[in-house]
């Protein structure tokens, strides 16, 4: 592939090896426009690479080059183009954080070297050129192919694999990365995680499936005293306080009271007879509560009529007269 600058000014060495920096040697270090040609080049085998493996868009950019901690060897021949050298092809390699299926079947977590693309160009294939690059790499990297992985490799590259390291017999995978035998027989076990299968579910504590549906229906009415002393909420709720525990609050009524009110939701399900035991279970663990230490202020008499009706002799003439203390006392203003 050429190009109308020349490529032995950007590429020093035979195969260069580049990163985010995009910096081929010392040439090219802090010089902009030698950065932007060797940018383009890479853009320019990128597209030849996807138009190559028909797909809909490159996969090898400049850009996705600086943004990742990939790896992109370049190979060129320097004699050719009257001497300005050519790109004869190029091969992208980065670290991936995958889960693979081994012989069993078990998924195992692993961080593999992983091709992920690899181009010669059409008139220069077949002649040991993408050999000499894949060579090149597994010495820079001090690895052997089987312990890499191959993002969607195309049957010219899996038939090279075949031909040059006898690599044939794959691991079926769910992903698109292709893993061969001895993947993972070669492999320390701390290069290798076993993914831990998921724990059934226990049982729901501290309340149970149908506990949790009481607490979500009481929480979907509007907690006392924020409702409206004349609302249909309210006014629902003063009728069925008498089924709620001493604890509870006043404007927190059964859901099929608060379906039938004039602004329920008409598709409410009936109340079920074990809610309300839950219900009475759950509140009944709560104790009672001290009337004295409501705060007066935010209370109707209606609403202190309610509360003092079921208290026994001792307990509600205390609250009643702590009650009638509170509301007597002003409030307090600063001096």
């Amino acid at each position: 592939m050429e190009f109308p600058f020349d490529i032995n000014q950007l590429f020093s060495e035979r195969v260069s090896v580049l990163d985010h920096t995009l910096v081929a040697g010392r040439k090219s270090a802090g010089r902009p426009d030698l950065q932007a040609h060797i940018a383009t080049v890479i853009d320019e085998l990128g597209r030849a690479s996807a138009k190559a493996q028909q797909l809909t868009a490159p996969i090898t950019s400049a850009s996705k080059l600086q943004s990742q901690k990939h790896q992109l060897y370049l190979l060129k021949d320097g004699e050719s183009n009257g001497g300005r050298g050519a790109v004869m092809g190029f091969l992208k390699v980065g670290y991936k954080k995958l889960f693979l299926l081994d012989q069993q079947g078990a998924h195992v977590e692993a961080e593999p070297l992983c091709v992920l693309d690899f181009y010669i160009a059409e008139n220069l294939q077949r002649h040991g050129y993408g050999l000499e690059l894949f060579d090149f790499m597994l010495q820079h990297k001090n690895l052997e192919p089987v312990l890499m992985a191959y993002d969607r490799p195309s049957p010219k590259f899996l038939s090279f694999l075949a031909k040059h390291y006898c690599l044939k017999q794959s691991i079926p995978q769910v992903n698109n990365f292709v893993v061969f035998d001895g993947f993972f027989l070669n492999r320390s076990v701390g290069q290798l995680r076993k993914v831990p299968l998921k724990k059934p579910d226990g049982e729901i504590k501290p309340y149970s499936l149908m506990e949790r549906e009481v607490v979500r229906q009481e929480q979907r009415t509007l907690p006392w005293p924020f409702a409206p002393p004349h609302s249909p909420l309210r006014s629902v709720s003063s009728q069925y306080s008498q089924s709620l525990s001493v604890g509870s609050s006043p404007s927190r009524a059964p859901r099929a009271a608060l379906a039938s009110a004039p602004g329920g939701s008409r598709d409410q399900s009936p109340q079920s007879p074990h809610l309300d035991r839950c219900r009475a279970r759950r509140t009944s663990q709560q104790g009672l509560v001290a009337r004295c230490s409501l705060y007066s202020r935010h209370m109707d008499s209606s609403a202190v009529g309610l509360l003092d009706r079921h208290l026994p002799g001792p307990i509600h003439s205390h609250c009643l007269r702590c009650q009638q203390q509170r509301m007597m006392q002003p409030a307090f203003r600063p001096p």
